[in-house]
């Protein structure tokens, strides 16, 4: 029940008062990015979602477009501002996707959208993290984010779909809280976001 009907409705109504009552910080937030690294304000990119379909998520841009002299984009850590890098530590880059959660392709909780280009690369098992909506948080980023290992976050991210509960929901929610307030997890052991990945060994 919880599952198939009232996570979506909850989803809906909680992004839905979020975005109204964050209206006057988002927008500051967005004047904020303007001046610091132009624009436009927002970042947008196709991900996998609920059943691999692609949608646009949207998130605050935190990274210039500074290229190279073949034109090229310069590596993320090159890219990414310490404006930016305060806006991914507070997650405040991930205000927007609220709108995404209104519209139905992501949800509150729920495995974390990743690149399109990561789809030829999952195992059967790892496939599981899509027969659910993409979360804003998940039981990955409360057990690790960044710093854990992909095959790990993957493993989370499948648990979290076979054991779907309203009460999990709260509790990952709260222990969201609490690590974005301690910074917890942000950088993975050799990068200022997280490796790529290039798939498992099967």
């Amino acid at each position: 029940m919880y599952r198939r009907f009232v996570k979506r409705l909850l989803d809906f109504v909680v992004s839905l008062l979020a975005l109204v009552i964050l209206i006057p910080l988002i927008l500051v937030i967005a004047c904020l990015v303007a001046l610091n690294l132009g624009t436009p304000v927002l970042f947008s990119q196709e991900r996998p979602g609920k059943n691999e379909r692609i949608f646009k998520m949207y998130k605050f841009r935190t990274m210039t477009n500074a290229r190279d002299q073949a034109g090229n984009l310069l590596p993320d850590s090159q890219r990414l501002t310490p404006f930016g890098a305060f806006l991914r530590s507070t997650s405040l880059d991930e205000l927007p996707e609220l709108w995404n959660i209104v519209k139905g392709d992501m949800s509150l909780i729920g495995p974390r959208p990743l690149l399109v280009e990561y789809l030829d690369l999952y195992t059967s098992h790892q496939r599981k993290r899509h027969s659910v909506r993409p979360g804003l948080t998940g039981l990955a980023q409360i057990s690790g984010r960044n710093a854990i290992s992909w095959e790990e976050k993957f493993d989370f991210d499948v648990q979290y779909v076979e054991s779907i509960s309203f009460w999990k929901d709260c509790q990952i929610l709260i222990k969201t809280i609490l690590k974005v307030l301690v910074r917890e997890g942000i950088h993975s052991a050799s990068s200022d976001t997280m490796e790529k990945f290039y798939g498992s060994e099967k």
